[in-house]
């Protein structure tokens, strides 16, 4: 059995961060929703998305295929519809496409509505969970966490950790060669996961739901409020809520982020803040790059969205519901606009387009730092986002 993970209409809902990467990459909870399946399958899961985005993240093909829909979240009992499927069977909620089995040529040649027109379609009436809109991911981390640890800790035995912490609860789990000292944990309030050589400096205090990933940091003297993911490879310091950084992101000074999802390769300079909170209490709207236009978020606290490899400098202050778009450098006193194209470079005085050779020599001195060399794949996603990115970097 070959399993796929498939992007609809919602991959676009989710721009900045799915600039580059499938839906599938988007992490909520301990995992990415990809590492959720295989954790589930125990097999490989392979990519149905944007054209640009398939040599970096391939569409491997079998006889026989059984795609789900990216954004959704895995339970006992929809995994059990989805592998009972028979050959042309969808499974379908609301209208919605969650899963197909389909042959070789069906798969190759995917089309939502063609599957859902030709194939038989299996009606599942119980509630799903699916992330929606960008906000989703923090607001869906608390429970996410849960199910993931759950899954992750059922019949393992957790790593002992030093008497010099502080550990409230019985909600902790610490993989091999994770490092902790003169730490207050507190898991009464939600389960709190340390991954595989990650390390929580001493000072640190964290409030569960809270998971960190393969070689995450937490600096000295770190403030965690849950439901907070740190995925493999970030350093944070200061003071965070509610948030969460994908992969290989730095806070690694004081400041506050909070109701926010950072994702991978950016870097937050010292004593950078985001406002989580409008002073008015009103609802919080949200810029979206697919609508041209702010949405309601229904939401009293929403911070910050940053996607892949931007950066800000010291005492940077974001506003209430911010997005920052792919390949950003903001820096400079005062608040920034709430939506920063991708490839802008600049600060509340203004921005200019940050040229593209530039923006991929940084990204390759940022992958070099961790002996990572910059492949032929990424340089093609940064070109095509440059590209499809260029109307909106209008600065007037």
């Amino acid at each position: 059995m070959n399993f796929i993970l498939f992007d609809d209409e919602r991959f676009h809902h989710f721009l900045p961060l799915t600039h580059s990467r499938p839906v599938a990459e988007l992490r909520c909870g301990i995992f990415t929703m990809r590492e959720k399946w295989h954790q589930i399958f125990g097999a490989p899961i392979h990519y149905i998305t944007q054209a640009y985005l398939q040599d970096k993240f391939p569409r491997v093909l079998a006889q026989d295929n059984i795609c789900i829909n990216a954004a959704l979240f895995p339970d006992k009992a929809i995994t059990e519809s989805i592998l009972s499927l028979k050959k042309g069977e969808c499974l379908i909620s609301e209208n919605q496409l969650l899963a197909a089995r389909l042959s070789f040529e069906e798969a190759a040649d995917f089309e939502l509505q063609t599957i859902m027109l030709n194939c038989k379609q299996v009606h599942y009436l119980p509630q799903v969970t699916m992330l929606k809109a960008l906000w989703d991911i923090f607001s869906y981390n608390d429970q996410a966490i849960r199910d993931d640890y759950e899954r992750i800790t059922r019949g393992r035995k957790s790593q002992q950790v030093s008497a010099t912490n502080t550990i409230l609860g019985d909600q902790l789990f610490v993989e091999e060669g994770a490092k902790m000292e003169c730490a207050i944990i507190n898991t009464t309030t939600g389960p709190v996961y340390i991954g595989k050589n990650a390390e929580i400096m001493e000072g640190s205090v964290v409030r569960g739901p809270f998971a960190m990933g393969e070689n995450a940091v937490l600096k000295i003297g770190t403030k965690i409020y849950g439901a907070t993911t740190l995925g493999e490879g970030c350093k944070v310091g200061g003071e965070v809520n509610n948030s969460v950084f994908i992969a290989n992101s730095n806070k690694a000074h004081d400041g506050f982020v909070g109701n926010a999802v950072i994702g991978e390769w950016c870097n937050l300079g010292a004593d950078t803040n985001n406002s989580n909170l409008k002073n008015n209490y009103e609802e919080v709207k949200l810029w979206s790059e697919y609508k041209k236009s702010f949405v309601k978020t229904g939401l009293q606290f929403c911070g910050l969205v940053m996607g892949d490899h931007s950066k800000c400098g010291i005492n940077t202050m974001f506003n209430t519901g911010t997005v920052v778009g792919f390949s950003c450098n903001i820096y400079g006193a005062g608040f920034p606009r709430n939506f920063i194209p991708s490839f802008s470079w600049g600060s509340a005085n203004g921005f200019m387009e940050y040229q593209l050779n530039k923006a991929i020599d940084t990204a390759s001195r940022v992958f070099s730092r961790r002996q990572i060399p910059i492949t032929p794949a990424e340089a093609k996603i940064f070109e095509a986002i440059y590209n499809n990115t260029q109307q909106q970097r209008n600065y007037v």
